[in-house]
């Protein structure tokens, strides 16, 4: 029998398994000089915390919709939102997954 998940807490700055792949994915996307397992699912991903910018966000989008078939878009209204931290994309991500 299979454990369940635990999901991580706000606060909890400790990456749950599906964060550290995403982690992966943008740090090989980007060709990031950090380790997936360093970043802070917490920081947020857009200027301060990763230092990312538009580009990279594009870069990240289009490498999500390759590898988990979710398509985000530009004019997504809640893209700040999405974007704001690893976490956040994560769980994005886990809704449209669990469908």
């Amino acid at each position: 029998m299979q454990k369940p998940v635990a999901e991580p807490q706000s606060g909890d700055h400790t990456l749950s398994p599906q964060e550290l792949e995403l982690a992966q994915l943008i740090v090989t996307t980007l060709n990031l000089e950090a380790r997936a397992a360093d970043i802070d699912p917490l920081a947020p991903l857009y200027k301060a915390g990763l230092g990312l910018d538009s580009i990279d966000i594009l870069e990240i989008a289009l490498a999500v919709s390759k590898t988990y078939g979710i398509r985000l878009r530009s004019d997504d209204g809640n893209n700040q939102k999405i974007f704001r931290s690893l976490r956040d994309l994560s769980q994005h991500l886990q809704q449209f997954r669990a469908k």
